[in-house]
């Protein structure tokens, strides 16, 4: 099966159908984040840092890395950013950006093999793309929109995959170096949105054989109660297969749901990720049990 590999300067991940769902930690974005967006414009890191420590000590298995800032030197910053991440945390990057020079300078100073965020079926963006994909032998997110906008029919944006998909090995790059983008929009204003994700991306397994992430909060917007949305949506995509998904691995309840649904679908060998999060210490001084459940001697206070 379709096994995308990415890499940090010490530690590979793999992105697959196999493999448990990855969890693409999504703070590092200044949009809607104005305390954050004026202390990247200033040079201060620290919210960053912090935003880093934070998503990969909850689970992320991958950070997003985004500058996108309004009249702000967006290449400079992106690529701070992605050096500082890089020297506190192991996990590889997804370099963001809808400025091209931002993505070169993301990928010239990044140590490993990012994900580049993004590329689209437009004709122009793809001619500039896919060169950098290639220069620098990356994976890329392919997001299912061209010159004719964001189709609401799922098979239009399936076509359009299939064209990026097609376009990019016109430059030697495999169809398992592309990540697509299935675009989901918000449920609360297209009720069938949730199917059209879910069809498109069992579309994109079983035909086109690629990967698949989004922005999973998209599927919540302007609803209350987005938490156990975005938790449902995220086990429900996992299952259709979806194997990757840009998301906020401290809201447990979206962590919870990809764990899960890694349980039940198989994903998560003897549970073992699941009992490794999931499991209650025993209170000091409780008594230890035998594999028969005996009792055997008091656990001693440390």
């Amino acid at each position: 099966m379709t096994e995308t590999i990415l890499a940090s300067a010490t530690k590979e991940h793999v992105i697959g159908f196999n493999r448990p769902f990855t969890m693409i930690g999504e703070r590092i974005n200044p949009t809607g984040r104005k305390k954050l967006a004026e202390e990247m414009k200033q040079g201060d890191y620290s919210r960053v840092r912090a935003d880093a420590l934070a998503q990969v000590e909850a689970g992320a298995h991958m950070l997003d890395v985004n500058a996108g800032i309004p009249l702000a030197d967006e290449p400079r910053i992106l690529a701070e950013c992605i050096q500082l991440v890089q020297d506190l945390v192991d996990v590889p990057l997804a370099i963001d950006s809808s400025i091209v020079a931002a993505l070169e300078a993301g990928l010239a100073v990044y140590k490993g093999r990012p994900l580049l965020n993004s590329v689209t079926g437009e004709e122009e963006r793809l001619e500039i793309v896919l060169p950098l994909v290639k220069k620098y032998d990356c994976a890329v997110i392919a997001i299912s929109n061209d010159e004719t906008g964001i189709s609401t029919d799922p098979d239009v944006r399936y076509e359009v995959a299939k064209k990026i998909v097609n376009r990019a090995s016109d430059y030697g790059i495999k169809p398992c170096d592309i990540v697509v983008d299935p675009l989901v929009m918000p449920i609360g204003a297209l009720g069938d949105s949730g199917r059209a994700v879910f069809r498109l991306c069992h579309r994109l397994m079983t035909e086109l054989h690629v990967n698949t992430s989004c922005g999973a909060s998209n599927i919540s917007f302007g609803l209350p109660n987005r938490r156990t949305l975005n938790g449902v949506f995220l086990a429900m995509a996992s299952t259709s297969g979806m194997t990757s998904a840009i998301m906020n691995p401290l809201h447990e309840e979206d962590r919870l749901a990809v764990q899960a649904s890694d349980v039940l679908n198989g994903k998560d060998k003897d549970c073992t990720a699941w009992i490794k999060h999931n499991r209650v210490p025993a209170p000091e001084n409780a008594p230890e049990t035998s594999a028969r459940g005996g009792r055997t001697r008091r656990r001693a206070a440390s």
